[in-house]
C-alpha cells in the first residue's frame, strides 16, 4: 500500500465528515436566523467543526496533490482534464469561506448578525464543496 492510496482513502472519508459538518452547520445558522436564540458556543460547535475538517480536507488534498505530481500519478484521468485545477481552486476558496463563517459570526455585534455570518459564508463554503466534489469518482474508497 502507498502513500497515495493512504492520502486519497483519508481525503475520501473526509469529504464525508465535511459534507455532514457542513450540512450541520447551514441548517443550525438558518435555525438560528429564523428564531429568536442567542448564538451559544453550542451553537459555534457545527462551524468550528465545518472549519476544521475544511482545514483538513484541504491539507490532505494538497499533501496528494504534490504527491501525485512528484510520483507523476494522473489525477483524475476518468475526468475533464481541467477538473483537477477546478477541485483545488474551488477547495480553497471553501476553506477560506469556512473560515470567515467562523470569524464573522464570532465578530458580529448582533445575534441576528452572527447567525447571519454564519449562514452566509457555510452556506458558500457548503455549496463551493458540493461543486468541488468529484462525483463522477468512488463514493466511498477503503485503501485500493
Amino acid at each position: 500500500m502507498s502513500l497515495y492510496v493512504i492520502l486519497l482513502t483519508l481525503h475520501n472519508l473526509n469529504r464525508w465528515l465535511v459534507l455532514l459538518s457542513g450540512l450541520w452547520a447551514v441548517v443550525q445558522s438558518l435555525a438560528g436566523q429564523n428564531g429568536n436564540r442567542p448564538f451559544t458556543p453550542a451553537e459555534r460547535r457545527p462551524i468550528s467543526m465545518f472549519m476544521g475538517t475544511l482545514h483538513l480536507q484541504l491539507l490532505l488534498g494538497l499533501l496528494l496533490f504534490a504527491f501525485a505530481g512528484m510520483q507523476k500519478i494522473p489525477l483524475f484521468a476518468d475526468g475533464r482534464s481541467s477538473f483537477q485545477w477546478e477541485h483545488l481552486g474551488l477547495g480553497l476558496l471553501a476553506a477560506v469561506f469556512g473560515t470567515l463563517a467562523s470569524t464573522q459570526s464570532r465578530k458580529a455585534a448582533t445575534e441576528q448578525g452572527k447567525y447571519r455570518a454564519a449562514l452566509l459564508w457555510s452556506g458558500l463554503a457548503f455549496l463551493l464543496v458540493l461543486l468541488a466534489t468529484p462525483w463522477f469518482r468512488p463514493l466511498f474508497r477503503f485503501f485500493s
